[in-house]
């Protein structure tokens, strides 16, 4: 059989995106390998929410090039949103490059590689490659916002919720499969609908599935979270309780020129309501927005404090082209780089205040190795005993070492 390597860059989907693009290879006789010099095709799946994700992306295609002159016969398949943004003028700089899959063409895969020619007839159902303990499964693509910074509209398109029978398929495979922890996927996610099916009905019926112990989901937007979304998942302890939210900024005026659909005040009150529910809360922020005062970032700083976030991933504004905001005058960057100083300043220490809040407490812990594993609120737990990887037990936490609880058991 002939071999492909596979390069990913970006998000959890993209993850996905690349083992859907896999199996579609892998019908048409092949194999996975990690050497990348033994390989006969190279699939390249890309980010370009940040520019240096693109530019890693098209670095590494360019290397390529002595790559594919040492046999003949190798192909290069260039996939992704940075594929979508880019377009056909990169195959005219590398011309080289012999298949050109934007992510708005994922669906099509299968269809893309019949009409190059390139790579055979499908022959078999292919290879569906073992989930692990996490089993990552795609429930939506694009995105219906229009945030002034963000690209992924434009090179994912608005949504498309898949089928849920779909699915639940899926996840039923890959418990089938091992995974006892299942991600449910999405740009929006939580904005989720097929039908009268809503993202929590989706949730739980992901979560009646035999073999699945834990659901998990990322990214979901600010928006979407409702009363109704918590009444109806919040007796349901199979449902992880660490949630990914991204807040992008304190400052309710930066908000709406972001368009992000919301206020600070909506914003901390969503947030009061899920810790009151019992989940944990990490966040990205951006600092610099072209529009961004002092007073504004200082309602960033200030939205940490009140927030009470485990953790915060923090980031210089980067202008994509063909958004709104790239046309907007940019700070310096020394305005930036002061900024994202102070801000992870401000956020360093927010994961071990969480750990050590954990002390005292009980912890169901999926084991991911013999004596390590995370609980429901992704939090690390260590223990003196060993269980089988993919179990879960309830421990008492004994004390935080830093980002690592300690189990008494």
């Amino acid at each position: 059989m002939k071999k492909v390597f596979i390069q990913t860059y970006g998000c959890q989907m993209n993850l996905a995106d690349s083992e859907e693009m896999f199996a579609h290879l892998s019908a048409r006789g092949y194999q996975r390998t990690d050497d990348l010099d033994e390989a006969d095709a190279v699939l390249i799946n890309t980010c370009t929410v940040r520019d240096h994700a693109e530019h890693k992306a098209v670095s590494f295609l360019g290397r390529l090039a002595a790559w594919k002159k040492e046999r003949a016969g190798r192909r290069i398949i260039f996939a992704g949103c940075a594929a979508q943004r880019l377009g056909k003028a990169l195959q005219k700089k590398y011309p080289f490059l012999d298949i050109l899959s934007g992510a708005k063409g994922i669906e099509h895969f299968s269809d893309t590689l019949d009409k190059s020619g390139l790579f055979g007839p499908q022959t078999s159902q292919g290879e569906i490659l073992p989930p692990g303990l996490t089993g990552y499964v795609t429930i939506m693509r694009g995105c219906n916002f229009a945030c002034t910074y963000c690209i992924v509209p434009n090179v994912r398109g608005p949504v498309k919720c898949l089928p849920q029978e779909d699915i639940l398929q899926e996840v039923r495979r890959k418990a089938a499969a091992g995974a006892k922890e299942i991600m449910l996927l999405g740009q929006t996610v939580n904005a989720y609908q097929d039908g009268a099916t809503t993202f929590a009905d989706l949730l739980n019926k992901t979560s009646e599935i035999p073999g699945v112990v834990r659901v998990g989901f990322t990214s979901p937007h600010p928006v979407y979270f409702t009363l109704q979304f918590l009444s109806a998942i919040k007796d349901n302890p199979k449902i992880a309780r660490h949630l990914h939210m991204p807040a992008q900024s304190g400052s309710t005026k930066v908000l709406r020129e972001m368009k992000r659909g919301y206020t600070r005040e909506i914003l901390l009150e969503k947030i009061k309501a899920l810790q009151a529910a019992g989940f944990f809360i990490s966040t990205d922020l951006i600092v610099g927005f072209p529009t961004e005062t002092q007073e504004d970032f200082a309602q960033t700083l200030s939205l940490v404090d009140e927030a009470g976030f485990t953790t915060a991933y923090c980031y210089k504004y980067s202008p994509r082209q063909g958004t709104p905001a790239a046309q907007m005058k940019l700070h310096s960057q020394e305005i930036l780089a002061q900024r994202l100083e102070n801000l992870l300043n401000k956020v360093k220490g927010l994961a071990e205040a969480a750990y050590q809040a954990q002390v005292g407490t009980t912890q169901e812990v999926l084991f991911e190795t013999p004596d390590k594993g995370r609980s429901s609120g992704s939090f690390w737990v260590k223990t003196t005993r060993t269980y089988p990887v993919g179990s879960t037990a309830k421990l008492p936490i004994e004390k935080a070492v830093g980002t690592l609880l300690i189990a008494r058991d």
